[in-house]
């Protein structure tokens, strides 16, 4: 069952990340919102944290703090499934959908 790992940025307009796994994602975060921010708009002990935690590859410590900066909340989640065209196939959809909950009774 082949699947990824999203994040939702809640920012206005809200912007999603995708990648094939959570580590991946976890890294991706780290690179495109927390390691992106402005060190000089950051006072010099978020700065020195949020590196440190970049630096031990502490992904979610550093975009925890980056969200408590900038008030910004991410979403993540860790399994979408991906369907394909195999599962919905005109010659399964039928006897599928007989056999499911809407046509019991």
């Amino acid at each position: 069952m082949a699947g990824v790992a999203y994040a939702v940025v809640r920012s206005d307009p809200p912007d999603v990340l995708l990648a094939d796994d959570v580590e991946t994602l976890a890294k991706v975060l780290a690179l495109e919102l927390v390691a992106r921010t402005d060190a000089r708009q950051l006072d010099r002990g978020k700065v020195l944290s949020m590196r440190d935690a970049l630096l031990d590859e502490r992904w979610a410590d550093a975009l925890v703090e980056w969200m408590s900066y900038t008030g910004t909340e991410v979403d993540v989640y860790t399994h979408l499934h991906i369907y394909s065209a195999a599962e919905t196939a005109d010659d399964l959809l039928g006897p599928r959908l007989q056999f499911s909950p809407l046509f019991r009774d």
